[in-house]
């Protein structure tokens, strides 16, 4: 995504100095910018438990000259925004997450929406999003192993069913009943659509085969007008669509390796790509670090609800807490 018009400034995820990117030469409404934002990376693909998109909004009109990024939204964090007169957080983690029952000056997380509303400053949240796109997080975390074929450990879907509704509806027409009837009576229906025909031939008679898409309430429609009809309704399938899944998108990545690696060697690799000094390490019984891995199950953050029944060599993840370990 490329957002020439603005002042960028990043807190990077190891807390060295801001970076400020230039030149400058417009601005962007605050709404256009989100509408940006979301083109990128969809706020379907984020999971169901997460809190993604514009979390504070200033009252609009609101004009963004300067976007401020950071991995986590702290407090001193925001006053680095505010110094830097940024007109926008975008925060990887969103600052809020669970629902607030009161806005006062308590707790940080409350401090916060407060100094941002106080100074017209919008905060934006991708979190999982960022993770589920092709060469978002997880990708990126995986290039670290080494040259290896990536593919999502929960492919994501689309946010829409195929053209025309959820459901498709097929039936025959025989030859002594009136097409261009049948048909008519179909087209004047709201919510049907990809009407399409071809000729079928069925126990030696010439007939005509149907095929529609249509929504919930246009599939009653359609079913009890077949239903008067028993030579239409006896032939006649109902068929589910499923929402079709986004190539390269969706939650953690399985990686097979193009050569086999010891354990200590993608430690190595991972530290050198983090830019770590150490990360943990749990053994598995009979594992050493001299162990050979060809899989590698990997996920941003704690990836507890995708990792658990996956099968690999090695599990690389954000965090793991004890319940949930292998």
């Amino acid at each position: 995504m490329s957002l020439p018009c603005l002042k960028l400034i990043t807190r990077s995820f190891l807390q060295t100095p801001s970076l400020i990117v230039q030149p400058l030469r417009f601005v962007m409404d605050l709404k256009d910018l989100v509408t940006s934002l979301n083109d990128f990376a969809s706020l379907s693909l984020a999971e169901s438990w997460d809190n993604v998109g514009l979390l504070i909004e200033p009252s609009p009109p609101h004009i963004v000259n300067t976007l401020f990024l950071t991995n986590d939204l702290t407090e001193d964090v925001m006053q680095e925004a505010l110094e830097k007169k940024a007109n926008l957080i975008l925060s990887y983690h969103p600052p809020i997450f669970h629902p607030l029952k009161c806005i006062t000056w308590k707790t940080w997380k409350e401090r916060l929406v407060i100094r941002a509303l106080e100074n017209r400053v919008g905060v934006y949240s991708p979190h999982t999003t960022y993770d589920a796109i092709p060469n978002g997080v997880n990708d990126w975390l995986a290039t670290g192993l080494g040259p290896c074929t990536a593919v999502p450990l929960k492919p994501a879907t689309a946010s829409t069913y195929p053209v025309g509704g959820p459901f498709r509806v097929e039936f025959t027409v025989s030859s002594t009943e009136s097409l261009e009837t049948v048909l008519s009576q179909v087209h004047a229906m709201p919510e049907v659509s990809l009407i399409a025909t071809q000729p079928a031939r069925i126990e030696g008679e010439e007939q005509t085969r149907v095929s529609l898409n249509c929504s919930r309430l246009a599939l009653l429609q359609v079913v009890a007008l077949l239903s008067q009809k028993s030579l239409l309704y006896q032939t006649t399938e109902i068929i589910s669509l499923e929402k079709p899944l986004l190539a390269d998108t969706g939650m953690g990545r399985l990686c097979t390796l193009h050569e086999p690696a010891s354990v200590s060697v993608l430690i190595e690799r991972l530290k050198n790509h983090l830019k770590l000094s150490h990360i943990r390490l749990a053994l598995g019984a009979g594992k050493s670090l001299e162990s050979s891995v060809k899989v590698v199950a990997l996920c941003a953050g704690s990836g507890a609800s995708i990792l658990q029944d996956t099968e690999s060599d090695l599990y690389v993840t954000g965090e793991k807490l004890f319940k949930t370990g292998f």
